[in-house]
Parts: C-alpha cells; structure tokens; sequence
C-alpha cells in the first residue's frame, strides 16, 4: 500500500476541492469540549505565531467537477470530517463577520463566500454534510441563517456548533483581530492530507490510522474493519463492489438512526458484540472487545461480513426505539435490564406473545429497581445470561417467562412495601413516581371505562419528572410528610407551576380540571373536607399502595 501523504495548511486543503461526507459516515457529533480545544488551539497559534499540526484526513477522490474557469476535485471525507466540518462552520461565522467598509476585509469577505459556495446553478457548497434533515448546515453555509428547527442530535450538535463559533468570532472582532484570526486558521494550522484513488484502500488506512489512540469511536473502527474485509477477502471485482454498496446502505441506516439521540452508538455495539459472543457472558462487553466479536462474526466470505452488518444495525434498531419510549424511562435505567428488554423483541415473536414477555420483564424490572431501590450493581450477571441465553439457546415464550418470574425471587412485594420508606417519594425518586401514578391513572382509566388523558400525559413525559409533582400541601408549609408519596400527584408542567405555594383548597378546582383521574380524585376530596390533613395523605398511600400490591406482585 503506498501512501503519498501531504502535508496541508487549511487554506491549501480547502483550495481547489469539493468535500462530501458519504451517507455511510457518521452524523456531525462534535461537543462543546471538542469545539473548545479546536478554539484554543487556534488561539495558541495566533499567540506564539507558530504552525499547530491538528491532525490526519483521509479521502477518497471522486470525480472532477468544473464551475465557471476552475476544475475541482470531489472527494468523499472518510476521516477528518468532525474537525474539517467545525472549521468551515468556524469560517462561514467569519465571512458574516467581516465588513464591507474596510479594503481587507471587504476582500476576505468575498474570497469566503466564493469559497464557501461556488457560483454554479445549484449553489454548491464547499462542504455537503450527511444526515442534515433539517437543512441545517445548507442554510448556514447559503444563507448565513441559524435555523430553530432541528429534527436530530446531529442537527442540534450542527447549531451549537454555530453560535458557538459566532461567539468566537464576535470576540476577536471585538479585539479588532477578526482578519488575523482568518489568517491564522488558513496558514498556520496544517494537517496531513491523504488522497486516495482506490476505496480499499481507504477503509485500511483509515484503519491503521485510527489503531493508534486516536479519538474514534469503536462502532466507526467496526464499520471500516467490515469495509475492509470486504476488499481483502473479496476477489471477484463485480461481488466486491457490489457488497461495499450494500454495506454502505446498511451503514446510512445505522447513522440515520443514531443521529436520532445521542449515545446510542455505543450501546448498539456492545449489545451486538454481547451477543456474538461463543460462550455466554456474564456482563455486557466493553466497546472494544463488542467491535472485536463482530468482526469475528463476520468472518472472510461476503455474506457473512454482509451479515454482520446487518444485525448491528437490528440492534441500533431495537435499541432506539427502547430508549426512544419515554413511558418506560423509569424501567429502562439500568443497561442490564435494557439488553433484557431487547433481546425479547429481537426474537420478534408474534405481537401477543411479545406485549406479555415485555410485561412482564417491565414489571419484574420496576419491581427489583424501581420499588425495591436495587442499583447498577445488582442482578447483572441473571440479567445478562438470560438476555443471551434468550438467543443464542432460542428459548420459547414459556421458557422465557418462567425465567423472568425467577428474576424476581427473594423481591417479594409484601416485604418491599412493608420495609419502603415512602416518605421521602421526591428526591432521587421522582421518574419512578411518575411511573407509579401513570400506571394507576391507567388502572382507574380502565376501571371506568375510559382512555386515559393522553394529551395531559404527553405534556408529563416531555419534561423532566420533577416538573410535574405536584406537592398538595405545598413544600414551603414544611410540614414533615410533604415528600410522602401520599402527598404527591401529577400535574402537566404548567399548571405545576403556577399553582406554586398556594394551600389545597385554593388549588383544588386546577385539580378537577386538569383530567388526570387520580389529580381529579384529589381535588374533590379536598374540596369535600375543605382541606387536606396528614390523615389523608396516609390514607391515599395506602390505597396507592394496595395498587402496587395487585400491580406488582
């Protein structure tokens, strides 16, 4: 393999070049840390006037695209895209910045926007990122606007990224320095550029590159180790190509999908290497020791490694749509009883038989952690064994549920009511609370009859549970019982709010209006007795506790 690898300033690697990001590459997810030390390092090259070395990018050529009198070279970013993104975004914020009045920066600022967006019929950007379902960066690029609108965390990672950058660039143009500022990222801030014909290629120096500490993440290392494979193991030309088209495929689906919600990625990868594993384990598998399984998997013939890939991406799947369940966050805590949960939907039983598995481990699951208190460390090795046992041994529905209900031994619902502290149901315990009282407004929902309130509820879960616990002898009236889960119901998170510290009688017509049954039941009984006593809060605790008696047990 033989490299020619160039060593760039920034203006030198944006002249002359298109950059794309392939659909198969990751979403922009640089953070504010990230972004912050690209920023001091520029400000460390201003500073001591020497040239800072960031880092390597690695691209693939395209073909050559010719606009007006200039030839460019397309290339596809296959490394390097998070940090080149953040400096065209940092230098799109310049070229808003710069004046018109003044000779040089009239100049600069004309240059950039050729740079940035050639004067073709399509308006083409310098740089045409992946995954922007909002049109986030494009707008940015063209028009200089920050959209509100964002649809994914990449999107939302793409608009911090540009007030963070305009934040920079109004500080230096403060300090009259927004023209050097421009000069240090284009020459004194270099890079080795590495442009490459041949795809396999590519994917192995990209490989090599980034076995050497760098700060990549193991799931993008699996994908070019998968991309790899198919390009040594894969003689025939028309099957190699074909499978890196296809892998490629599956790849923009993962992506897509983890540009969703962040830290899904991680999660993913270890479950599907958990999962590959030849003997049953007794955790789920570190990142790297995940990327490894899979690529084991996927072994050297391509529809194995075509394989491999797509059930990572099942995986991503299955994961998302769990963690994407706000209902469920107070069950979903621990990431033992996660892989528990979706293990059971990746059997993809019929929908029946998978609502009463997914019951049930819902509620051995809130027993164990949610009522009975138990944290990360418990039950981890019962957890993960059946999650891998339920696929690898392909257990059957019935095998399964007499599993989950051995989880729950020595977790007897009598004991963990009677030993409970359920005067302090606030602090540490507020999701759980949420959960306990959706699932009793269902109950009484059920029980007349009728559906639940869905929109109060969709308010409730879009917030953060403290938002909506409502104390009905308000916490300023410091009384000793104001955490007691008699004492505590729900409320959507603006009429939480604003009821603040007023007594129970002068809230309770908010009560009986706001439709969450239990809410409702409150607000009659405290207009009944024209008041709410701790008799009463003692009394709705225990009826709340007999629902989890019947619920639970």
């Amino acid at each position: 393999m033989q490299l020619s690898p160039l060593h760039l300033s920034v203006a030198k690697l944006l002249d002359g070049r298109l950059f794309r990001i392939p659909g198969y590459q990751r979403a922009y997810s640089w953070q504010s840390r990230q972004r912050a030390d690209l920023f001091k390092d520029i400000e460390e090259a201003h500073r001591s006037g020497r040239e800072h070395f960031m880092a390597t990018v690695v691209a693939l050529a395209r073909e050559k695209r010719v606009i007006a009198a200039d030839e460019l070279q397309v290339v596809e970013l296959v490394d390097g895209q998070q940090r080149v993104t953040s400096l065209v975004i940092l230098i799109k914020a310049i070229e808003k910045a710069l004046g018109e009045t003044d000779g040089a920066e009239r100049k600069s600022k004309r240059d950039l926007q050729d740079l940035l967006v050639k004067g073709d019929d399509h308006s083409l950007v310098l740089l045409q990122t992946n995954h922007d379902s909002s049109d986030v960066f494009l707008n940015y690029l063209r028009k200089g606007e920050l959209t509100g609108s964002v649809a994914t965390g990449s999107d939302q990672n793409l608009l911090n990224a540009m007030r963070e950058s305009e934040e920079v660039v109004a500080r230096w143009q403060a300090a009259g320095e927004l023209v050097a500022l421009l000069g240090t990222i284009r020459n004194k801030l270099s890079l080795i550029y590495h442009e490459l014909l041949d795809e396999a290629t590519v994917y192995r120096v990209f490989e090599v590159l980034n076995s050497r500490g760098l700060d990549v993440r193991w799931i993008d290392k699996t994908k070019s180790q998968l991309m790899a494979s198919i390009c040594e193991y894969v003689d025939d030309p028309a099957s190699r190509a074909e499978g890196l088209r296809e892998m490629q495929t599956i790849w923009q689906d993962i992506y897509r999908i983890l540009g969703l919600r962040e830290g899904l990625g991680t999660e993913s990868l270890r479950l599907a290497g958990t999962w590959s594993a030849l003997n049953q384990p007794n955790r789920i598998v570190s990142d790297e020791d995940a990327s490894r399984e899979l690529v084991r998997r996927a072994g050297e013939k391509l529809p194995s490694i075509i394989e491999a890939a797509q059930w990572l991406r099942q995986v991503v799947r299955e994961v998302n749509e769990l963690n994407g369940d706000v209902r469920l966050s107070a069950v979903t805590k621990i990431a033992h009883a996660r892989m528990l949960a979706i293990a059971i939907k990746l059997r993809k039983f019929d929908p029946a038989t998978q609502e009463g598995l997914l019951g049930a481990w819902e509620k051995v699951t809130f027993r164990i952690f949610g009522l009975a208190g138990r944290d990360t460390r418990h039950m981890v090795g019962d957890y993960v064994r059946l999650g891998f046992d339920i696929l690898a041994r392909k257990m059957t529905s019935t095998d399964i549920a007499k599993a989950l209900a051995n989880l729950g031994e020595g977790f007897e619902i009598d004991e963990i009511i009677d030993d409970g502290d359920w005067s302090e149901c606030y602090g540490g315990w507020s999701e759980e609370l949420r959960y306990l009282l959706f699932r009793y407004d269902e109950r009484l929902a059920k029980d007349a009859g009728e559906q639940i309130n869905a929109a109060q509820w969709t308010k409730i879960w879009s917030m953060d549970a403290s938002k909506s616990i409502e104390h009905i002898v308000p916490q300023s009236s410091d009384k000793r019982y104001i955490h007691h889960l008699g004492n505590l119901t729900m409320l959507p998170p603006g009429v939480n709010s604003s009821l603040k510290d007023k007594p129970p009688a002068k809230k309770s017509d908010r009560y009986i209006e706001c439709g969450i049954k239990e809410t409702v039941a409150v607000g009659r009984l405290v207009q009944e007795r024209r008041g709410w006593t701790e008799q009463d809060v003692h009394q709705r605790a225990q009826r709340l506790l007999e629902f989890v008696r019947t619920e639970w047990g």
